[in-house]
This record gives structure tokens, sequence and C-alpha cells, in this order.
């Protein structure tokens, strides 16, 4: 493994942490308070190449590694972490019919993208199926050239502001089916007759972006509209988590580092006892640990980025980046506002709102205990290898 950055590296890097400083930066706490779809930023992104980073460069895209996306993301998250998970989750839908290796879908599809700042959706979760993905109860029944889609997503990022969806649904109704073949992905227009928005979502965190419930009440979707075929959709998903887990590891690590540097900077400028308290023990350890799970959660992500880029199945090192980063990157966030203490618990600073948004790392993309049931399994499938 070599993860020194090439030149095209780091100029993707040096353009990201000065977007995220410079334009993001400056509106993220108004963005905050007003909870405002931050449209001019998306639009900047657009422009610069920041999204869309997968799509192939013959559909006029750039064409990026996953490593390269999970690079980018730690830098726009380190600005705000709503805005990160706004392109992120749009990329995650591409990155589904991407898979899907049906060339007339992408042209279609993708290439819209390229041509206006569109923003996409990847709609999996429901009310009863989150981490479970098996729960997936949405419904797609074939009828002639159509598939007909009734049942309800939840909390899908972009769902008010997305042209388009990525939509898991069920297929084969047949309760002992496995899972590998009961589900199918379609692309699902947004002005589709019979798909119906939800409220907007006030959530503790993350509170500019948009999060809705989607309901399918008898809609139409052309077969053309079926991504790798009926009954490859929970592959499609699984394989998209391999590939989503290191950005959001990525990410977390960026809040972190964020965090740090808050930290950092007002441990030097505040004083008690005549000193500034950074040369206080009890705070210089805490910088220190702080430290210590960023180096290491970075490397982390870096490995699990790395393996899928070789080819490789990521699965075990995607777990562990994604667990690992968002749990350290909580830590971080709360002892950030705790060395900032009274002020820290202020809206007029920012790691009170760094506290809030970092805590849905630990959730979605499968929860931590999700995470580490997937690595207990890795594990002892090794095992069983060995024996």
């Amino acid at each position: 493994m070599w993860f020194a950055l090439s030149d095209t590296q780091k100029e993707l890097q040096d353009l990201a942490r000065k977007f995220a400083r410079e334009e993001i930066m400056p509106k993220a706490a108004e963005y905050d308070r007003t909870m405002e779809y931050p449209w001019d930023i998306v639009k900047k992104a657009w422009e610069l190449g920041l999204i869309n980073i997968h799509i192939p460069q013959h559909y006029g895209g750039l064409g990026l590694s996953y490593f390269d996306h999970s690079l980018i993301a730690e830098e726009i998250t380190y600005g705000c972490p709503a805005l990160e998970v706004i392109l992120a989750s749009t990329n995650f839908a591409q990155m589904a019919l991407l898979m899907g290796d049906n060339k007339e879908l992408e042209k279609k599809y993708l290439g819209r993208l390229i041509e206006e700042p569109l923003i996409t959706a990847y709609a999996i979760t429901e009310p009863g199926a989150g981490s479970d993905v098996n729960g997936v109860r949405t419904r797609a029944e074939k009828k002639g050239d159509e598939y007909i889609i009734n049942g309800q997503k939840m909390w899908i990022t972009n769902a008010g502001t997305a042209n388009w969806y990525f939509v898991l649904a069920r297929t084969n109704p047949d309760p002992k089916c496995p899972a590998s073949k009961a589900f199918t992905g379609f692309i699902i227009d947004r002005d589709t007759p019979g798909l119906t928005l939800g409220k907007k979502e006030i959530n503790m965190g993350l509170r500019c972006s948009d999060t809705r419930g989607i309901t399918f009440e008898d809609v139409r979707v052309p077969k053309e509209n079926v991504v790798q075929g009926e009954g490859g959709g929970f592959k499609i998903a699984m394989r998209v988590f391999d590939r989503s887990r290191p950005t959001v590891g990525s990410g977390a690590c960026g809040i972190a580092q964020r965090a740090l540097d808050e930290a950092t900077k007002y441990a030097l400028e505040r004083k008690t006892f005549g000193v500034p308290i950074a040369n206080h023990q009890a705070v210089s350890l805490m910088l220190a640990d702080m430290a210590i799970g960023i180096e290491t959660s970075r490397l982390a992500w870096m490995r699990a980025a790395w393996e899928i880029d070789q080819g490789r199945r990521n699965t075990y090192y995607a777990a562990i980046a994604k667990a690992y980063a968002s749990d350290f990157a909580n830590k971080c966030a709360s002892d950030a506002v705790q060395i900032f203490g009274a002020a820290g618990f202020s809206s007029e600073y920012p790691v009170e709102k760094l506290m809030r948004d970092v805590k849905i790392y630990q959730i979605f993309e499968g929860t931590n205990q999700i995470q580490r049931l997937i690595i207990s399994r890795e594990l002892i499938e090794k095992a069983k290898q060995k024996a």
C-alpha cells in the first residue's frame, strides 16, 4: 500500500479544501439556522467538478476513484457535514446506476447531471427497514412492459430536491425467496405520477439537508428503468455500502479534524489561572487523544477505499472504517465542546453544531452495531477457511 497522494490528488484535495473554507464555512451556521437547502453552494460544487465525480469520462464526468471521492469528502465535511451528505447521496445513487451496466439508462440519467446542476437520491430506507435491508417492503409488480410500485421510503436525503431516485423494491413476494434474488433496483423520475413527497424532517443535525419520506401509489415505471435486471437490486445495494462506508469514514474524519482544530485554537486563546488552557495537562491530553483518533481513522478509510479501487471486496475494511471513524468523531466533537466549556454549549461557536451533526454518522449507512456484526462475521468466516 502506498498512500502518498499523486499530483492530481493533491490538486483535488486543495480544490476541495479551498471550497470548504471559502464557500461553505462562512455560510454553514446560517444554513443550519434557517434549514434552507444550500442550492448556491451545490451549484458552485457542480461548476468546480466536486459533484458527479464517479460519472465516467465518456459521459462527460471525471471518472474518479473511490479513494479520490473519500479524499474530497473529508475536506468538504470539514466545512459542513450537511453539505457533504448532500453531495455524497447524489453520488451513491449514481454508483448504483453504474453497477447495473445498463448503457442506455446510464446515458439518459447520468448525461442530464452533466448538462445542468441536478441532484439525485438513493432511496433504500423505510420506516421499518434501515440497517435491515432485507426488511424492505416496497413492492414492484410487473404488468406488461411496466412495473407498478407501491410502498414508502423514509429519511431519504435529497428526496425533495432530487431529479431522479434509485429505488429498491421487492419483486418476488415469496417470503422464502433469498434477499439476493428478491429485490430489484429502479430509476424513477421525481415527476412520475403517484410519487408523493413527505414533509421535510427537522433533524438534530445536518439541518439544511433535505430529508423526507417518499410514498409510491401505483407508480408506473417502464421495464427499461430496471437496473441490472429483476432480482439484482439487493446485490447492488450491498456493493454500494462497500463503497459508501469508506466515504462515511472520511467524512467523520473531517468532522473530527475540524473539532480538533477549533478546540486547539480555543485552548491557545482561553486563559485560566493566568495561562492558556492548552498549558493545562488535562486539556493537552484531550487534544492528544483527539489527534490519535484522527490519524488512525484516516488510515482506516484510506485502506478501505484503496482496497475497493484495487478491485477487491472491501466489506471488512469498509465496516471498520465506518464504525471506528464515526465513533471517534463523536468523541472528538464531545471533547471539543468540553474544552470550550460553557461557550461550547452555545450556538455562537461551531463545536455545538459539530456535535449535533456527527451523531448521524454512527447511524446511517448501517448502524455501528451492524458494522460490528459484519466485522465479526467476516472474522469468523476467515477463521473457518483457515481451519
